[in-house]
């Protein structure tokens, strides 16, 4: 298991979290999913909650604040920056929106929310004495990042930009897809919402690590979740769409034995 507690480079996934109507639900879910640690923070922080794996952070889970109550819930997927104002700044300046203004947390970072041009929503995080998940690429840990969007030039133009991606084309027959890197190492990725997936919005979508892809569908349903995507075979592990139980969608991806495959390398890199 490789554990990391210092800061991720900039325009790195570094974190994600969810914020939902009914926390108590949401963790006794991931407890039985993932076998995460997890309890109550403070209710004037909104209950929020690091959850843990092996006495590590891999995910954060809080109550749903007031003016958050219409809001669907979702996982956050929350790019590292050196400078949060700075990254609000050049988000704005490339034709970012700008949802939730850099804010403090405490001793812990800086954080703020965005949307991409194409509608995609994202936070950032200046790492404090929180520098964002310590496991990745482990099962029940984050293992990939991927933003999908209808507009994917634009929105490889934005973050190319914002947090200087580079990209690699890794599209085929009937689809488009890119893999970004940061500083020469792959981070996560980039494609292209479809026809045929139907009316979905842009969004960013967090890939979470299992040793068994369909065990874990299994258990999702048996505790109030719900299938988006049946589990299907990949180069890359086997993967499924699935919702918990309050609504959010995430995508559940097996382990493979290298780990120099993209998506072994993308939640940070290992």
């Amino acid at each position: 298991m490789s554990v990391r507690r210092e800061a991720w480079p900039a325009g790195t996934p570094a974190w994600c979290d969810l914020s939902v109507p009914d926390r108590v639900t949401a963790q006794h879910f991931y407890r039985t999913l993932f076998g995460w640690s997890v309890a109550d923070g403070p209710a004037e922080m909104g209950y929020y909650a690091n959850a843990e794996l092996h006495g590590e952070t891999v995910a954060g889970i809080a109550q749903a604040m007031d003016g958050q109550e219409g809001m669907p819930p979702a996982w956050m997927t929350y790019l590292a920056t050196e400078d949060a104002e700075v990254t609000a700044a050049a988000v704005t300046a490339a034709g970012g929106t700008l949802l939730v203004p850099v804010m403090a947390v405490m001793d812990l970072g800086s954080m703020g929310v965005f949307a991409d041009p194409t509608g995609a929503v994202f936070g950032i995080w200046q790492s404090g004495t929180h520098t964002g998940a310590n496991i990745t690429n482990e099962p029940g840990a984050v293992v990939w990042n991927e933003v999908m969007t209808p507009d994917v030039e634009t929105a490889k133009a934005f973050y190319a930009t914002v947090f200087g991606y580079t990209y690699t084309d890794m599209s085929g027959d009937g689809f488009v897809y890119a893999t970004f890197e940061v500083d020469g190492v792959t981070r996560g990725g980039i494609g292209a919402i479809g026809p045929e997936m139907g009316p979905l919005a842009p969004h960013w979508l967090t890939y979470f690590a299992t040793d068994d892809t369909d065990a874990s569908v299994t258990l999702t349903t048996e505790h109030g979740g719900s299938v988006v995507r049946e589990p299907w075979d990949s180069p890359y592990g086997r993967m499924a769409v699935v919702t918990g139980p309050t609504g959010e969608t995430f995508a559940l991806m097996g382990t493979t034995a290298d780990p120099a495959d993209p998506a072994r390398s993308a939640a940070g890199g290992a």
